[in-house]
């Protein structure tokens, strides 16, 4: 009942993080600096989307616990056929010809321009993160049941976001004109420490979701007591 609105929330947010990424950031530059040898921090280097990467791994969390990998890994494909037509149709505004009066297309060019190296580094990461993400949390549903919901959230965000920062930062540092090591060793730890303390601090939020879509949800009740026939004695007599 409530999965297309999942389903469009999460493919909004990767639509607009494509977008918003495209801006290089740096945080706290006036006071934080560190250097460790080969690794030099002048600030957190990041882009304009690390406010709104977490709320992606929140939603691929709900979506896997309340409807399973198969639901999940129909999102993400959804959205990155979404993120293919967006990018598509920047490249085919950029490539129309500017009317004389219009002075914006150097900018627009240096904006939409970049997005295709986005999608490619988002489409990698999403879809190495977010599997994995899915994929671990519902193996460890598996095993575990309803019980320790906080163990699979911490557990499949921790595997999912690492793998999912490295590839993506990998691929889409050049676009933000991150020429260094250093600032690429930044941009990735600031990248996957800040994703993964967003989603183990919104965590109550996260399981408050979760449980009221369980609920609300009559499709996860049918199946539980379906399992619940299945686990017992009588069902079991009956297979």
């Amino acid at each position: 009942m409530y999965f297309p609105m999942l389903m469009a929330a999460f493919v909004g947010v990767m639509l607009i993080s494509n977008i918003t990424a495209t801006k290089g950031v740096v945080l706290f530059d006036s006071w934080l600096h560190i250097n460790m040898g080969p690794i030099e921090m002048n600030g957190l280097v990041t882009d304009g989307a690390f406010y709104l990467f977490p709320l992606a791994y929140v939603l691929g969390d709900v979506i896997s616990e309340v409807y399973g990998f198969r639901a999940m890994r129909r999102t993400i494909l959804t959205g990155f056929a979404v993120l293919l037509v967006a990018s598509l149709c920047f490249w085919l505004t950029i490539e129309l010809p500017a009317a004389d009066f219009y002075e914006g297309q150097q900018a627009f060019r240096d904006v939409a321009g970049v997005v295709p190296q986005f999608l490619a580094a988002s489409l990698a990461g999403y879809l190495v993160g977010e599997f994995l993400n899915s994929y671990v949390l519902v193996k460890m549903k598996e095993r575990t049941g309803e019980g320790k919901l906080w163990a699979r959230l911490i557990s499949s965000t921790v595997v999912g976001e690492l793998a999912d920062t490295i590839v993506f930062c990998s691929i889409a540092a050049t676009a933000l004109g991150i020429s260094t090591w250093g600032d690429f060793v930044n941009y990735t730890v600031v990248g996957f420490v800040w994703k993964t303390l967003v989603e183990i601090l919104v965590m109550p939020l996260t399981y408050l979701v979760v449980n009221r879509l369980k609920l609300a949800e009559p499709t996860y009740r049918e199946a539980l007591r379906a399992q619940s026939r299945m686990a017992s004695p009588a069902g079991a007599k009956a297979i």
